[in-house]
């Protein structure tokens, strides 16, 4: 709890040019090997992740219904980000950007990116409140929202190494970036809130990895 209440008391004096995200590496110390920093990397635009870190799999619910596994989805770049739908800060500005760099997108790698949004508050992100919430952003069937109970989302929450609104009770505190999954499921960046997290450095990191994975 003395870790949750740290990431309070930065963001209350404007501690945020990092996000919550970057405060995940002190909170967790059994994350990914490798460093991590906020300075883009080689091709990519967006920060470097961990060294060597996959995405892990998993199994949740999309809003719509229907089940949906990570790896089920290798062979697309996977935009992964970490929402509440009562969030009033930074997941209106990240579900906004998704959708409109989807729409952005040439049709070659739109067709072959996939965005989703994991919940990170169970006890009130639903199938309606996420329809919602999709709607407001005018992102309905471009970005996905996936829910499932605490007891299913815990081990996913962990798998990624983010800090969940239900820990922090607070539904604006939580990690907040886009992690990009390349076609093999190796996180190639990680785009931040008001650092680089545009519609064109999405679309650049994407057509990045779709390029690099065709090329190797």
């Amino acid at each position: 709890m003395k870790r949750v209440a740290l990431a309070v008391g930065l963001i209350a004096i404007g501690f945020v040019p990092l996000t919550v995200g970057a405060l995940l590496v002190a909170r967790r110390s059994r994350g990914p090997a490798g460093d991590s920093s906020l300075g883009p990397q080689g091709a990519y635009r967006g920060s470097r992740p961990p060294v060597g870190s996959r995405a892990p799999d998993f199994r949740l619910k999309s809003f719509r219904g229907a089940d949906v596994r990570m790896r089920g989805l290798r062979g697309k770049v996977v935009l992964v980000t970490f929402l509440d739908t009562r969030c009033t800060t930074k997941c209106p500005v990240i579900a906004t950007i998704l959708g409109e760099s989807i729409g952005q997108m040439p049709e070659s790698a739109r067709r072959k990116t996939v965005a989703l949004a994991i919940s990170v508050d169970p006890k009130h992100d639903t199938p309606e409140s996420a329809r919602s919430f999709l709607r407001r952003r005018d992102t309905l069937g471009r970005l996905d929202f996936r829910l499932r109970t605490m007891r299913q989302l815990r081990p996913v929450w962990d798998s990624f190494y983010v800090l969940a609104a239900v820990e922090t009770g607070n539904p604006d505190v939580h990690s907040a970036d886009v992690r990009v999954f390349d076609p093999r499921g190796v996180w190639v960046s990680t785009l931040h809130v008001g650092v680089d997290l545009t519609p064109s450095n999405v679309v650049h990191d994407v057509e990045t990895a779709l390029r690099e994975v065709e090329a190797s």
